[in-house]
């Protein structure tokens, strides 16, 4: 019975140690496929992370030669010499004001080149003021100027009343401008005249309503503090209608000196009549006196019309 049994036990101990080997076999075997696995799945990781780069890079660079392009053919939005972006400012800081936009240039109004008491009052202000009476005495101007026109030279010298404001120099070469005028007395041939500020052949004045009064009296003139005349040592303008114009006239100020000056210069180079409107619609003669009314004519400040042609009309008696 013992030997049976130790028989059995040295049967036995053989499976033993089989089973110990075919389970350290089975042991084995699964390390073995445990790391196949670790192994794969560390190699489909590696993939998948090299398979993700690659799919960022192309969607997020894509063709750096297509990118260039774009950038150069997109359009610049800044100017040549415009000014570079303004940075934010800092958290507290005062906001610069911005920029005022430039100022246009103004644009001088069209008229008369002449002096600065030539312009013409703006729209809705104030007449300049005009002072009735002055000192009596008389400041010339010191300028002289080229011959104007073909004919018999007649010189002429330029006063001005003392304190009526207005230069002589500039009321000069004004008058000066005015028998230059292509449409004046000179342009046609019918006298020469030059500015000087001596040894003159007639004086043209410019006086106040009283002080133009007094002088025009004194050749038997009546001009009630409105009317300029012609005596025997020249031309007395009224500072008034020299400075504002006359009602009847249509024209600015500036242009009414035209109808003085040439009005009175006509008597100086032998027109000694005046006359009347030549017929309704018609430009009125210089030599008319359109300050009594015009009788049906247009306002007119030369002697001559665009065309060269002399502007006539009936004799006043």
């Amino acid at each position: 019975m013992g030997k049976r049994a130790a028989g059995k036990r040295a049967a036995a101990a053989p499976r033993s140690s089989r089973r110990r080997r075919a389970g350290r076999a089975r042991g084995s075997g699964g390390h073995r496929s445990l790391g196949r696995i670790v192994l794969g799945g560390l190699v489909l990781g590696a993939l998948s992370l090299g398979a993700g780069a690659a799919l960022a890079h192309w969607e997020g660079d894509g063709d750096p030669t297509a990118d260039e392009g774009a950038r150069a053919a997109a359009p610049d939005t800044r100017g040549p010499e415009g000014p570079a972006a303004t940075p934010s400012p800092e958290p507290g800081a005062p906001t610069p004001p911005s920029p005022s936009p430039p100022r246009s240039p103004s644009v001088p109004a069209s008229g008369s080149a002449s002096a600065p008491a030539s312009a013409k009052p703006p729209t809705g202000s104030s007449p300049p003021a005009v002072p009735h009476s002055g000192a009596g005495t008389f400041t010339t101007a010191r300028a002289s100027g080229s011959r104007a026109g073909t004919g018999t030279l007649r010189r002429y010298r330029v006063q001005v009343e003392d304190g009526t404001g207005l230069s002589a120099t500039d009321a000069a070469r004004e008058i000066e401008q005015i028998l230059a005028h292509p449409r004046g007395w000179a342009a046609h041939g019918r006298g020469a005249f030059q500015l000087v500020s001596e040894d003159a052949d007639f004086v043209i004045r410019i006086a106040t309503p009283r002080t133009a009064d007094r002088l025009c009296l004194a050749q038997g003139l009546d001009t009630g503090g409105e009317l300029n005349c012609e005596t025997t040592e020249g031309v007395v303008v009224n500072l008034k209608r020299w400075m504002l114009g006359s009602p009847t006239f249509t024209g600015t100020p500036a242009e009414y000196r035209h109808l003085i000056i040439n009005h009175e210069v006509g008597h100086e180079i032998g027109i000694r009549q005046h006359m009347g409107c030549p017929g309704p619609g018609k430009p009125a003669p210089v030599m008319m006196q359109q300050i009594k009314g015009l009788k049906g004519c247009v306002s007119n400040a030369w002697p001559y019309d665009e065309d060269g042609r002399y502007i006539t009309g009936p004799i006043v008696p």
